[in-house]
């Protein structure tokens, strides 16, 4: 590991923890896993302020890449101004070629807790013939040890105060559920490995994983008795094999065994959502806060059912197979997370 001294990711307030810190990190390892998947691994004395209460799960953090030629910003000193909650309007405002670009990623393993804090995230290479794709893309393609970005993740003081609220990076909320289903493409697969690997022993159900190639094929470890099926697209239509798989798992006769309910005839047609303009993003989370009303099992609030559903990847991909779950079959919309992680054609903002 190089020896590098960092900043301390700073409050955003004196008598306050706040949610999220700035932590300035470099690039300690970079291991390329398959043609697709390339982990970079981050430290830096700042993570051991770092973590959730409990697993990563699908934890997700916000990465600043530096512009070529540039440092990154400091965002920890936009967040300690004063006004933490215009940081990110304030980096908005830095001139384009300086500020950098900002994605969001997946935490696949984090080991903050010990002498040489670290996290690993598994960055997916989406590039084309020239070696060209989105800034991150291109910049995990070329990242070395020594390296420096800033992340921007989850303050573990704030995640171990009893009066502080929960961190908006994890979706997965199964509650009750002990027969789940997963499902995403190679975006989806940091997290629904680490989600994996967490799940106890008493939690059964199926796993989709949609990969460019058979070499992208990882082994993943879990003590749950949930089946992991791997889809190598291998020049297939992007969504084809996981759209038939989900519909495949969970079909209108057999929704009465994972509810515990008389089979519905079908279920209510969802908002149709624009993927080309807006985020398609609907968890049972945002659904307690919303107008949005469940016509299935309107008695029962989010995580008293045996089923539970995680969907995430392309986000046309996502919608079919919302529709599909939810008017085809009749599934709670409160028993199911629906993440469009990125739009096909398409570079996320920013």
């Amino acid at each position: 590991m190089t020896d590098v001294t960092q900043r301390r990711a700073r409050r955003t307030a004196a008598d306050t923890e706040p949610m999220v810190l700035a932590f300035d990190v470099v690039v300690t390892a970079v291991q390329d896993l398959t043609p697709t998947f390339r982990r970079i691994t981050f430290g830096g004395a700042c993570l051991t302020g770092f973590g959730v209460a409990g697993d990563t799960l699908d934890l997700r953090i916000k990465i600043v890449i530096p512009s070529e030629g540039r440092a990154c910003p400091d965002i920890a000193a936009m967040m300690g101004d004063g006004d933490a909650a215009g940081w990110y309007q304030r980096w908005l405002g830095l001139d384009a070629a300086s500020r950098g670009s900002m994605r969001t990623y997946t935490v696949r393993e984090s080991r903050c807790g010990g002498p040489r804090p670290e996290i690993d995230v598994d960055f997916v290479l989406h590039l084309d013939a020239h070696g060209r794709g989105g800034p991150a893309a291109e910049w995990a393609a070329a990242a070395q040890p020594g390296d420096r970005v800033c992340i921007i993740g989850p303050n573990a003081a704030a995640a171990q105060c009893r009066t502080a609220g929960s961190y908006g990076g994890i979706e997965w909320s199964p509650g009750l559920a002990q027969h789940v289903l997963l499902a995403g493409d190679e975006t989806a697969v940091p997290a629904i490995s680490a989600i994996l690997e967490a799940l106890p022993a008493d939690v059964g159900g199926q796993a989709f994983l949609e990969v460019p190639d058979e070499q992208d094929i990882r082994p993943i470890r879990s003590r749950s008795s949930v089946q992991v099926t791997w889809l190598a697209r291998d020049g297939r239509t992007h969504g084809e094999q996981l759209e038939a798989a989900v519909q495949d798992a969970v079909r209108v006769p057999g929704w009465v065994s994972l509810s515990g309910r008389p089979a519905p005839r079908g279920g209510s047609e969802p908002e149709d959502v624009d993927v080309d303009r807006t985020i398609l993003w609907e968890t049972p989370q945002l659904l307690e806060t919303a107008i949005v009303q469940s016509s299935v099992n309107p008695e029962r609030p989010p995580g008293t059912q045996p089923f539970y559903a995680w969907i995430a990847g392309e986000a046309a991909m996502v919608r079919s197979v919302r529709r599909y779950l939810v008017r085809d079959v009749g599934v709670d919309r409160k028993q199911v997370a629906f993440m469009g992680y990125w739009r096909k054609g398409r570079s996320e903002p920013a």
